[in-house]
């Protein structure tokens, strides 16, 4: 029994990472009907400034959960950024093109990002300082639940119910609402619909640079391939529970980490990526439009 929840939690842990990354890839995908494939290197982005940040921070002798106050809020504003500039370059000039168009551009910037943190940095796994403060209430189960996943899986969930509650009751909310629905009415209602754009992908962003802090102090390392699978995972999170759906994100990226969880402590770790994408593919065949997902209705 001990063994099963150690692998529950490790599963809840994952899946709360991998539901902060999806939320980028479904919003973007709701207000916009496209999918941003350079997501998961802003989720790479956030974890390398946090780790230059909390080097420079250590040396001057800051104790750790300072280190963390301090780190968290710049990484964010940092991978923000950078979603922000990706959506005014490889998105906003390409607003109107085939839409074939804009898909390339964000796998190009994907590209390039990758092989620009490579060139900074390098190729290697760089170790992450342990920003995570101990919990000793936690520490006395140890090797069932550590304080890490805890802080994890804690962080994770408020910022997906304050985000919930943003996108509900502010008025920006329901602007980005509004746009998801029908951007050329949200403009004829007086919605800035390029500002709605690019504050989704800063949400997303900022999201996504949360989760690099969070897991790279889980694990301890990163280098620079790191975002492509979290994003290809995420990716994969965001379709199982209904892409365009904030609450399918949050579920499919639960899913997704049980699953690989599971397969990893009653299987084999070599066949963690079999059962995630399997469970992909049974989903796509017998409900195409994912767990929490609605089928689209085409107008003739």
């Amino acid at each position: 029994m001990e063994y099963f929840f150690e692998i529950f939690f490790d599963g809840l842990t994952r899946g709360s990472i991998y539901a902060l990354i999806a939320l980028g890839y479904t919003m973007v995908y709701g207000i916009i009907q496209l999918i941003n494939f350079a997501h998961g290197e802003i989720y790479m982005i956030g974890a390398f400034t946090a780790l230059i940040v909390s080097g420079v921070l250590g040396a001057l002798g800051l104790p750790g959960y300072a280190i963390l106050l301090m780190t968290l809020p710049v990484a964010v504003i940092y991978a923000s950024a950078y979603g922000y500039t990706i959506e005014k370059i490889a998105y906003k000039p390409l607003r109107n093109a085939p839409r074939l168009s804009p898909l390339i551009s964000a796998i190009g910037m994907s590209i390039f990002l990758q092989n620009y943190v490579l060139l900074a940095q390098t190729p290697d796994f760089l170790p992450f300082p342990s920003l995570l403060p101990p919990l000793d209430v936690v520490d006395r189960f140890h090797g069932v639940l550590s304080s890490s996943e805890v802080i994890i899986v804690v962080t994770a969930a408020l910022v997906m119910a304050g985000l919930t509650a943003f996108i509900k009751f502010t008025r920006m909310g329901k602007a980005m609402r509004a746009t998801a629905q029908s951007p050329r009415m949200a403009m004829l209602v007086g919605i800035n619909v390029d500002q709605v754009i690019s504050l989704t992908f800063i949400i997303g962003s900022a999201l996504a640079a949360v989760g690099g802090v969070l897991i790279a102090s889980h694990v301890g390392q990163i280098n620079f391939y790191i975002g492509f699978l979290a994003g290809i995972k995420a990716f994969t999170a965001a379709v199982l529970g209904g892409i365009g759906s904030i609450p399918g994100a949050m579920l499919g990226g639960l899913v997704l980490g049980w699953t690989e969880s599971f397969a990893t402590g009653y299987v084999s770790s070599d066949y963690e990526d079999v059962f995630a994408f399997a469970l992909l593919v049974l989903i796509l065949i017998f409900r195409p439009a994912g767990i929490l997902g609605k089928p689209a209705i085409q107008k003739v």
